[in-house]
């Protein structure tokens, strides 16, 4: 069985920039003129108002403290909060497309690959701007990859899902050299106006090289000594846009549940424990002892759920550099989370150090990958 590491990654992250200062500010405004309007319905008890948003609050709920976003104008103006990004032409790259090519070219250059050393495209991540054709084929083209490329979807996991795709395509021989891509526009699916989630999300893109290992150049490689991965079937993390929307009563409607959706409270009770449970069995497994890893590289959605998991898996409290956030700068980027904390945090990283990236989400979904450092 041939061994695979990763030799590169790379991160795209968005100009544009929203404090939770400025995005208070926005959803503020878009209370105090719902309230107006409602204001007979409010008084009569038949609605009640829309509280306020605090940069405080959301600090506190979440580690947040500021997001990139592709576009800011239209998710802060009270009449509209979402994103407003130019229809484009179908002859033009498409906008995650435009995204994975900047983070691909980064992963790239440090995997010290050209694109016609690549085999496969994998674009992993929790909403597509389209249905067909994949975006993963349309990055190949753009990038000018031999082969062939796919979309998958396993929401937050998709990333890691997308690694022990690759990893076990290279440990078969049917690839020899993969680029995995995770391009989230989630101020596309997020419900800005509602007071419990509109500070979450954020736009990013993440792009890894896998290879096997003979043939890598790099001078800073990780070893995918295992992966793992995990689903449960929860209602409690739900998105029901579809193409079937306009087959069904009230189709057009502005549905609530047709962007993000989450039961916080039970996710939080839920998830932890199995995310835990499985980074533990995975690394007993491997005749590893879980509070002996290095780093932990996780999912970014929440800090208190990250100190839990960090506090569960190692025994103690982990240290900064042992469960590195990013989550203040970013806020929760879906796939890409628990990619950009490897990225920005990998290079100071012991030789033969063991660490594990993990991420969770929908579904619900867990995917580990345990990796040493080579060199």
């Amino acid at each position: 069985m041939r061994s695979v590491v990763i030799s590169g990654a790379g991160v795209f992250t968005p100009q544009e920039v929203i404090t939770n200062d400025e995005l208070v500010e926005a959803f503020n405004a878009y209370a105090d003129k719902q309230n107006a309007e409602h204001a007979e319905e409010i008084a009569g008890g038949h609605r009640d108002p829309i509280p306020h948003s605090s940069a405080e609050f959301i600090f506190n709920a979440s580690g947040i403290e500021r997001r990139h976003v592709m576009n800011k104008s239209g998710i802060l103006n009270p009449d509209m909060m979402h994103p407003q990004l130019r229809q484009r032409d179908d002859e033009e790259h498409g906008i995650m497309t435009e995204m994975a090519i900047e983070a691909a070219t980064e992963a790239l250059a440090r995997a010290g690959k050209a694109p016609s050393e690549v085999d496969a495209v994998i674009c992993a991540a929790s909403n597509h701007e389209r249905a067909y054709p994949a975006i993963a084929i349309e990055i190949q083209e753009a990038l000018g990859i031999q082969g062939f490329g796919f979309d998958m979807n396993v929401a937050c996991s998709s990333a890691t899902f997308g690694i022990q795709a690759a990893s076990d395509m290279i440990r078969s021989g049917s690839a020899n050299c993969i680029l995995m891509v995770n391009p989230e526009i989630c101020s596309g699916h997020l419900e800005w106006r509602d007071r419990d989630c509109h500070f979450i999300f954020g736009d990013v893109c993440t792009a890894v090289v896998l290879e096997e290992k003979e043939q890598a150049v790099s001078h800073t490689l990780f070893e995918v000594l295992s992966t793992r991965c995990l689903t449960q079937f929860s209602n409690n993390i739900r998105n029901n846009n579809g193409f079937l929307r306009r087959s069904r009563p009230s189709g057009t409607e502005d549905r609530r549940d047709m962007q993000f959706m989450q039961n916080g409270r039970k996710v939080f009770k839920e998830v932890l424990p199995i995310v835990s449970g499985l980074i533990r069995d995975h690394c007993e497994d491997e005749g590893i002892d879980p509070k002996s890893l290095d780093r932990l590289w996780l999912h970014q959605a929440n800090k208190s759920m990250n100190d839990f998991i960090g506090k569960k898996v190692l025994g103690r409290t982990p240290e900064p550099h042992e469960q590195p956030n990013i989550l203040q700068d970013y806020a929760n980027t879906s796939s890409a989370g628990s990619i950009i904390a490897f990225a920005k945090n990998h290079e100071d990283f012991p030789e033969n150090g063991i660490g594990i990236i993990c991420s969770f989400g929908a579904g619900y979904s867990v995917g580990n990958v345990i990796v040493k450092r080579l060199s």
